[in-house]
């Protein structure tokens, strides 16, 4: 037991211990003889070494941190002892404010059990909470100030807040009315049914009363094409025309006539059945005794091939080529190649004394493609004023409506009516994209008619 008393020594040495708690004496006289260990091995160590005077110091240690907030040793003699010098004197109020009357005896100032408790009592300060410091991603945020750091010191603006400052500030007021919410407990109320003035540019408003038109999208405000929708009919069109007038107005119709009588032609024409393919009694003949009269010709064709032995079918073999074959081409393919590389060098050499031609040409490419451009929008103003193509059915434009020179009225009264408004209303929607062109349905009966005779008509008969 020397080293455990020993141990006991240095201990009670150490300069910052002093003993609170009386140390029990020793373990007691030792009954019969020592036992023998060997503490040559560490298991022998942890299991038969005894440490409880170390914990007794440890302990105590930890006691004075708790009580008095670290070793008494290290506390100056301010903190340890104090002079008492009586009860203190209490200073002469000069204005008596009224006490409030204790209920009980003395006990109104005192705090209850309960909560003393749960007062903390030691002294030691609460461990420092190392996540409550911890950033995620605290060294990259680093990097990023530091360079920041150094781009301020350079005068260089960084590109965000090069953006920021470059955006255009917004409407705040016009955004906030449109996006203002409607369960805003912030709004007035506004009673419909009252006699008071109503405030009418708040949109607020506006919205409850129905008195706000919904949003149009814009796409709704492109119109589906640019032709008007009454068209005004040509000066020859009227009752009492005047006679150039009228004679084009003749002269228009007469060609959208030619053209309808060309084009029924033409579907006439290409329906006609031609008379050479029509087949005769000689070509009827013909295809009857096809077969018949060459059959022996072609027997002596036969036997003439097969006595002069002509095979017929025979298989070409490839012949091999020689290695002094191979090398030819290839030293052939070898020539060819340079010789295109060199002439591609001449060319791009003969080009430099082509520059003026080159020029030339490009300026008249250029002057081709902005000729094709002005074309294509031509074109394409143009197309804005047909109807485009909205169904299965392709749009038939409406006969034109115009009377001969001899058909004429003199006055309102004599005029006859030509057309239909509603035929002509219904065409102009097609005209202008509104409705795709249509057909008048077709009824079609789905069960035959079924005769019956009835027991009257029976009778008459």
């Amino acid at each position: 037991m020397a080293p455990a008393r020993r141990l006991k020594r240095v201990v009670a040495s150490q300069p910052g211990f002093i003993k609170l708690k009386s140390v029990s004496g020793a373990s007691g006289p030792a009954s019969g003889r020592r036992k023998r260990l060997n503490k040559n091995k560490k298991k022998s160590w942890n299991k038969h070494s005894d440490i409880n005077d170390v914990d007794q110091f440890l302990e105590d240690v930890r006691l004075q941190e708790r009580t008095t907030g670290g070793l008494l040793s290290e506390k100056s003699d301010e903190h340890l002892f104090f002079l008492d010098a009586g009860p203190p004197k209490k200073p002469q109020l000069r204005v008596q404010e009224p006490v409030e009357e204790k209920k009980g005896k003395g006990k109104g100032s005192r705090p209850l059990r309960i909560d003393l408790i749960l007062q903390r009592d030691s002294l030691v300060p609460a461990p420092k909470d190392v996540l409550a410091y911890q950033l995620p991603n605290a060294k990259k945020l680093r990097r990023i100030a530091h360079k920041a750091e150094g781009l301020a010191a350079k005068g260089v603006v960084p590109w965000r807040q090069r953006k920021l400052l470059n955006r255009q500030p917004a409407d705040t007021t016009a955004k906030k009315a449109a996006t203002e919410a409607n369960n805003n407990p912030d709004r007035e109320y506004y009673d419909i049914w009252g006699q008071e003035s109503k405030d009418t540019s708040d949109p607020w408003y506006l919205q409850q009363t129905k008195k706000s038109r919904v949003k149009r999208p814009e796409r709704l405000n492109e119109k589906p094409s640019v032709l008007p929708a009454v068209e005004v009919i040509a000066p020859g069109g009227s009752y009492n025309p005047d006679f150039f007038s009228h004679q084009a107005l003749l002269q228009e119709a007469h060609e959208i006539e030619v053209k309808k009588k060309k084009e029924e032609d033409k579907i006439i024409k290409q329906l006609a059945v031609n008379r050479d393919h029509i087949a005769t009694e000689e070509t009827v003949f013909r295809e009857q005794v096809e077969g018949l009269v060459e059959e022996d010709n072609e027997e002596e064709e036969d036997g003439a091939n097969e006595e002069e032995g002509v095979v017929v079918g025979a298989i070409s073999v490839a012949v091999k080529k020689t290695e002094r074959q191979r090398k030819k081409e290839r030293a052939d393919k070898i020539k060819d190649q340079r010789r295109q590389a060199n002439r591609l060098k001449s060319d791009k050499r003969q080009q430099l004394f082509q520059l003026r031609s080159i020029k030339t040409s490009i300026k008249e490419q250029e002057e081709d493609t902005k000729v094709k451009q002005t074309q294509r929008k031509i074109n394409q103003e143009a197309q804005k004023a047909q109807p485009r193509r909205l169904g299965k059915l392709k749009f038939q434009a409406q006969d034109m409506e115009v009377q001969l020179s001899d058909e004429l009225a003199g006055s309102l009264r004599q005029l006859k009516p030509e057309g239909s408004v509603l035929k002509d209303r219904f065409k102009s929607l097609q005209k202008r994209n509104l409705i795709e062109p249509r057909e008048r349905a077709k009824f079609k009966r789905r069960l035959k008619l079924k005769y019956v005779e009835k027991r009257a008509f029976r009778e008459i008969t």
